[in-house]
């Protein structure tokens, strides 16, 4: 399985992206604007923790807990990746929307993998 973040458009609200899995898009991400992923190649291992009980760490140097979850604005993402059907505004900042229902659909599409390899690339207009 591939899966590559590519981000399109970088504010000071955060990042927005998009998440391609095997070369298909599945949903728009939002980082922090000043996250701890460089463009690049990362190793993506099943993560079981207190807040977030199932999902997947990216393995980023002198970071532990990055993680991808749901969330709406950068607020929510604590240095994480945000998933998201769609993009918009909540009170006024760019966020992404229904993130609950599609990070479940992001974990049902990954419940067999133990791990993967995401491919960072940036792509600002």
């Amino acid at each position: 399985m591939i899966v590559h973040a590519i981000r399109l458009e970088k504010s000071p609200q955060g990042i927005i992206g998009v998440l391609t899995i095997d070369s298909v898009i599945f949903c728009f991400t939002l980082e922090r604007d000043d996250t701890f992923l460089k463009p690049g190649c990362y190793h993506c291992q099943r993560f079981h923790g207190t807040k977030w009980k199932n999902t997947f760490e990216i393995e980023v140097p002198g970071h532990t807990a990055v993680l991808f979850h749901s969330g709406n604005v950068e607020a929510d993402t604590e240095g994480c990746v945000l998933l998201g059907a769609t993009t918009g505004k909540l009170q006024g900042e760019r966020a992404v929307l229904s993130s609950g229902e599609t990070f479940k659909r992001f974990l049902n599409i990954m419940e067999k993998l133990n791990f993967f390899t995401l491919f960072v690339t940036n792509n600002f207009f």
